[in-house]
């Protein structure tokens, strides 16, 4: 691979990883408004909602994008849907943030 190319590669991997660093905090306290609710303290999971502690960023940021784009898939499309379309990029971000963050117990 050519120089020019990798440079390349490593702009854009770094903008991507930059396009979703989000703010622990800022997602905890998004967080505690009403996530918890279904999915538990600190996202452990509660009943037939699933534990999201420890997740992947990228999987986290992908699924709340997918949901607030009101794409269906699993039971509880339509309550994540409702919860995630009036989620802006940056909430996204810090929500990925703090549950990746969290303590899997």
């Amino acid at each position: 691979m050519s120089r020019f190319a990798l440079c390349i590669l490593a702009f854009f991997s770094v903008n991507v990883s930059l396009a979703v660093a989000g703010d622990v905090e800022a997602g905890k306290a998004r967080y505690a408004q009403n996530c918890y609710i279904c999915h538990g303290p600190s996202g452990k999971g509660m009943a037939s909602y699933p534990k999201l502690a420890g997740k992947e960023i990228s999987y986290l940021v992908d699924r709340l994008e997918r949901y607030r784009a009101e794409e269906r898939f699993g039971p509880n499309s339509d309550l994540m849907i409702m919860n995630a379309m009036p989620l802006s990029d940056e909430e996204i971000a810090n929500l990925a943030a703090y549950l990746n963050s969290a303590k899997v117990k």
